[in-house]
């Protein structure tokens, strides 16, 4: 049977705007790759990127390699999608924490903290996240940049709300700010992956990273 197109017939009046429907074939190509990715995050949140093979994600999707390999290059190609994906999620979790009431050091902690409590249960894709940066070439390096430019972004608009209010001085550096927030809150997860700790102890050593860092940015007026 051909392929019959779900969008409205061309005698319809169509919003400019609109994205045009997608047929059946187009919509199956859709569901199968989401499925890939559905059975790839929980892999890679369980076993880490190594352990995790493309014979056990298309077992776990419930088809075969020849159909993932359809969708996905490689296994790098699959990670990054799922990198990319599962960031903007967080960042969203932490936007929405970081709209609390409060200081600047509230409402980032806010945040951080949100993000340490969706993602400590997939410690393990924590892990091959921060491992593969080391290694991966610069072209993935570059991917993996953008992909957590959402959880940066939170970080930047609260600092710069916190400028705006006058609680931070004005000529404070937002951006070098930022990524040292950040790189505190990435390497807090190997106190999680080797000493056990917990989404308290997180939060309580990032408050007193956060008071650090902006310690010399804090305006005396």
């Amino acid at each position: 049977m051909r392929d019959i197109a779900l969008s409205p017939s061309q005698s319809e009046p169509q919003a400019e705007t609109e994205t045009p429907r997608l047929n059946r074939r187009q919509a199956a190509k859709v569901r199968t790759r989401q499925k890939v990715l559905d059975a790839a995050r929980q892999l890679f949140a369980e076993r880490g990127y190594e352990p995790a093979t493309i014979r056990d994600i298309a077992k776990g999707a419930g088809m075969s390699t020849g159909a993932v390999f359809a969708n996905f290059q490689d296994k790098a190609e699959l990670f990054e999608a799922v990198l990319a994906t599962d960031m903007v999620k967080l960042a969203e979790t932490m936007k929405a924490a970081a709209a609390t009431e409060g200081s600047t050091r509230t409402r980032l902690l806010s945040a951080l903290g949100a993000g340490y409590h969706d993602s400590l249960e997939q410690l393990p894709l924590v892990q091959a996240v921060i491992a593969r940066s080391w290694f991966q070439p610069v072209a993935a390096e570059m991917r993996t940049r953008d992909a957590i430019k959402p959880i940066l972004s939170v970080v930047t608009d609260t600092l710069q709300a916190g400028v705006r209010e006058g609680e931070l001085r004005q000529d404070t550096d937002i951006r070098l700010l930022s990524e040292l927030i950040y790189d505190a809150f990435l390497s807090n997860y190997r106190r999680a992956a080797y000493d056990g700790w917990a989404e308290a102890q997180l939060g309580e050593r990032m408050g007193k990273q956060v008071d650090a860092i902006l310690a010399g940015a804090i305006s005396r007026q």
